[in-house]
């Protein structure tokens, strides 16, 4: 079975990005000495999933975030499948979840943004939340969830503080 984990960083207040989508205030978490994790994380992922803008700003970035593994985007409108392994989708968060659970997917990373992130929520599709909580408060922006959905019961599976004033969080959803 497909396990779809929304691996995010987040603002103290709730924010992936500025109101403009911007994650410079990232910048001073970022460094060779700590990885948070992430590349463990990444290992164990066999599929990333992106919404349309999310997408559009990794395609300015230096070079592909998410090499080796394959990408599905999002997007209702027409974009162009800028990097390789990329597939551009206008269905349903369900419907590319049960495509890549039958294509023997194990593990996909959703990467956002917020808008992805709650249609996913709001179907049950997310079965596990790790959230590092940023030590910046934003005050505005792009919200963890760009809307609300059902209520949703999550268990604590681990919690880790790293000397940077991160904290990162990972929940499972609780058994019923």
């Amino acid at each position: 079975m497909l396990e779809v984990v929304y691996y995010v960083a987040a603002s103290l207040d709730g924010y992936i990005a500025t109101p403009d989508g911007g994650v410079a205030w990232l910048a001073p978490f970022e460094s060779s000495d700590e990885d948070y994790g992430y590349n463990q994380f990444y290992a164990s992922t066999d599929a990333v999933l992106l919404g349309s803008r999310t997408y559009k700003q990794c395609l300015g970035f230096d070079s592909w975030p998410y090499p080796g593994k394959p990408c599905w985007v999002f997007s209702t409108r027409r974009l162009k499948a800028g990097a390789a392994g990329v597939t551009v989708t206008a269905r349903s968060p369900a419907k590319v979840v049960a495509e890549l659970n039958a294509g023997g997917y194990r593990r996909a990373w959703l990467v956002g943004g917020g808008k992805l992130a709650a249609s996913f929520r709001a179907k049950g599709l997310i079965t596990e939340y790790v959230v590092s909580v940023i030590p910046v408060v934003l005050g505005a922006g792009i919200p963890l969830f760009a809307s609300r959905g059902p209520k949703e019961s999550l268990a604590l599976a681990e919690s880790k503080p790293y000397p940077s004033g991160l904290v990162q969080l990972r929940y499972r959803r609780a058994a019923v």
